[in-house]
């Protein structure tokens, strides 16, 4: 059995969507479940509109995606078979069709314990959207590269085994030593999340992040296969596009902090380690940029021309997946304005999680 959660908070302008993606798949899920939590708008209404979808509305739930999900799996989880699965996808999400059957025949290996997808990202969003499709165009690109390996399975969409899921329930109410590079970054326990053995960690920013490291504490792997693709919203002004960086950015640091370094966790601090010089580095190039300009003309070096060849070169070729046209614009470099958007909104996860700042989800 294939069950497919929508967790959906007001998203009466995309559920319709996201459920005929599900309708849509070569693979259609047995039962398609909306979790309506806290809805003010029409949401409700349009899912009951589909008759193959049921609707379920949270109770006094304050955790926001993570217990809506929670509450839903504590129902589901004790009376379905170890060998059935959960897919989880965002009401904004939209699977390609084969995004199901793809995920599944991968799952048929026991090794893995989750499959997520890349995405691209829906029209709209004037200039910031057009940056994001492109991020998200290389992203695809680097997963692909990897033959699928990924960092983390992303909210967006999601395949677990309930196999996995039940364990990971059981682990998060069991005491033990908390994990350490000592003991190969494999532990029986987990961090606590709700304190009732909730699937999802409702205590942290990013808890899609938090489960990637559940699943591969407990010795399974994660993958994004190339075939299983989807189409995601984008954020449509800056002020949201840095809520949510920030919000990522930071949540990925306090999971590395909640699992200390460990087999596992290891890269992401190392990748956070590399994050923090680039955060460094541009800051050191802006200022000597602005300390060239005040203390005299600007002067062309071969070396840094060089450089600057090698830069274009990489942003040319890595969104080729959007068309010719996009790599013309790339070479103009005019993608700089979100890599320092990027960086300094890391700069701000660092600094709200040095000095404890109160949370925003």
């Amino acid at each position: 059995m294939l069950i497919a959660l929508i967790p959906a908070h007001n998203e009466e302008h995309c559920i319709a969507n996201a459920i005929q993606g599900l309708l849509n798949q070569t693979v259609v899920p047995d039962s398609i479940l909306v979790v309506a939590d806290n809805c003010t708008d029409q949401t409700v209404a349009v899912a009951d509109s589909f008759s193959l979808v049921d609707t379920v509305t949270t109770l006094d739930n304050t955790d926001k995606k993570a217990g809506a999900l929670n509450q839903v799996l504590a129902v589901l989880l004790p009376r379905m078979a170890p060998s059935d699965h959960i897919l989880v996808t965002d009401a904004d999400s939209v699977l390609d069709t084969g995004f199901v059957e793809h995920a599944l025949k991968t799952l048929s290996n026991p090794e893995y314990g989750g499959v997520g997808g890349t995405f691209r990202g829906d029209p709209g969003g004037g200039f910031v959207g057009h940056l994001q499709r492109n991020e998200y165009a290389r992203y695809a690109r680097d997963v692909r590269r990897l033959a699928g390996r990924c960092l983390v399975i992303t909210g967006t969409a999601a395949v677990f085994p309930v196999k996995v899921l039940q364990e990971i329930s059981a682990a998060r109410l069991k005491d033990g030593t908390p994990p350490s590079i000592f003991n190969k970054g494999r532990h029986t326990p987990l961090p606590s999340g709700d304190g009732k053995g909730g699937v999802y960690d409702t205590s942290v920013l990013t808890e899609d992040n938090e489960l990637s490291f559940a699943i591969m504490h407990l010795g399974y792997k994660i993958l994004a296969p190339e075939q299983c693709t989807l189409t995601t919203e984008v954020m449509p002004t800056w002020r949201d596009l840095w809520n949510q960086r920030v919000r990522w950015k930071r949540g990925a640091i306090e999971n590395c902090f909640q699992y200390g370094l460990t087999k596992v966790t290891a890269r992401y601090w190392a990748r956070q380690l590399v994050t923090m010089l680039g955060v460094l580095v541009t800051f050191l190039y802006l200022v000597s940029l602005a300390y060239a300009a005040i203390a005299g003309p600007l002067t062309i070096s071969p070396l840094w021309m060089s450089v600057t060849g090698v830069f274009v070169i990489e942003r040319v070729v890595t969104v080729r997946d959007r068309g010719w046209r996009q790599m013309l614009l790339s070479a103009t470099m005019y993608e700089l304005v979100l890599d320092f958007f990027l960086q300094f909104a890391h700069a701000k996860a660092v600094f709200d999680t040095v000095f404890r700042r109160k949370k925003e989800w």
